[in-house]
């Protein structure tokens, strides 16, 4: 769990430029929650690193809350909130994650195309 330091050390002049070479801008669905409080809510994210991401969220959260955020192929994720602003929200992870297994598309298979089964000599 980060405190102040923490946050104060995201938001240092280095750590933003590192940061902004860091993360990709994208697209994807996720929901949120404050961690002990109401539902999931849905949300957008905008850039992802291993460190953070920055999306799109309706209310205004308090800067140091915990959150959790479903990310698709990494299930949940604990973080806390950096930075918060009319209509969007900065999260630091409590730990990395691998953007790259976000990012993966999701493939379906249509009827049919199942793997066969392996059968038993």
């Amino acid at each position: 769990m980060f405190g102040v330091d923490r946050i104060s050390e995201i938001s240092s002049p280095d750590s933003l430029r590192k940061r902004s070479q860091d993360r990709d801008s994208l697209l994807l669905t996720a929901t949120l929650r404050r961690v002990g409080r109401g539902a999931p809510v849905p949300v957008r994210i905008r850039n992802l690193s291993a460190g953070g991401l920055m999306a799109e969220h309706g209310p205004v959260l308090p800067v140091g809350a915990e959150v959790e955020i479903e990310l698709r192929s990494l299930g949940l994720v604990r973080g806390t909130v950096a930075w918060s602003a009319e209509g969007r929200v900065g999260i630091a992870f409590d730990e990395e994650i691998d953007p790259k297994a976000v990012r993966k598309p999701v493939t379906v298979r249509a009827p049919g195309e199942e793997k066969p089964l392996k059968r038993p000599l």
